[in-house]
């Protein structure tokens, strides 16, 4: 089993983006032009989309969860669950289904939020596990505000960037799947793996970024569902993928 220092389990780091859910369904909206299943993007995730049409913000994250109630992990995520035989492995994931949950995986950060909970419009702190179930207008919270989807919208901090920095600053290894690296802050997330330690980008398209300035960055050009339990095999030899 790899160590590190002492009998440290070695960590693993790893970084997940819209194409790791894209194979099981999930559509993406970079992927869609500026709509998303025939909505602007605009008008249904960002602060001002929600301040502006509320109901209509509500119905389209509805839709996404329903369609996340019939979406089921695929082979990537469950990848990601056995690497946990060799290393301490964090995922720190954009995306805001709950297919790493699923999978089994121990320790996620959702860095934009998550569909399977809503919250206080007022007050952030105040979030509740729904599940599949819709949000309805006049949902409210119990500080009488309207609940909404538990989401991190554009025009809105990222909370969890912090504690996806400490983790990835600790790494021995850094992992990045399905994702562009072009969705900030996020994609700087690369920058604060130490320079020495070993990376590993599996995606279907190389992304456009200065390759000179990751000499240890490794090219898995393939779809997640077969990279990632490739490269978990490497790694994890007694991984049952």
């Amino acid at each position: 089993m790899p160590s590190g220092n002492g009998n440290r389990m070695k960590k693993v780091v790893v970084l997940t983006g819209a194409g790791i859910s894209a194979e099981s369904g999930l559509k993406t909206f970079r992927d869609a032009g500026g709509l998303w299943e025939g909505y602007d993007i605009t008008e249904v995730a960002s602060i001002e989309g929600w301040h502006r049409n509320p109901q209509k913000v509500l119905e389209f994250y509805n839709m996404r969860r329903r369609q996340l109630a019939q979406a089921q992990p695929n082979a990537a995520h469950r990848a990601l669950k056995e690497l946990e035989r060799c290393y301490e492995v964090v995922i720190i994931t954009q995306n805001v289904d709950d297919l790493h949950e699923r999978a089994g995986s121990s320790r996620i950060i959702h860095l934009h939020g998550e569909l399977t909970k809503a919250r206080s419009s007022r007050n952030p702190q105040l979030i509740y596990d729904i599940g599949y179930r819709d949000i309805q207008w006049g949902d409210t919270a119990e500080d009488g505000s309207q609940l909404r989807p538990h989401i991190v919208w554009f025009g809105e901090p990222v909370p969890m960037m912090d504690a996806a920095i400490a983790e990835v600053e600790q790494a021995d290894l850094f992992i990045i799947i399905g994702t562009s690296l072009v969705v900030y802050p996020a994609a700087g997330l690369i920058d604060y793996a130490s320079p020495h330690i070993p990376k590993y980008l599996v995606d279907i398209k190389r992304p456009d970024i200065s390759w000179r300035r990751y000499p240890h960055l490794h090219m898995i050009e393939a779809k997640a569902s077969e990279g990632v339990p490739r490269l978990v095999k490497e790694l994890c030899p007694q991984a049952d993928v």
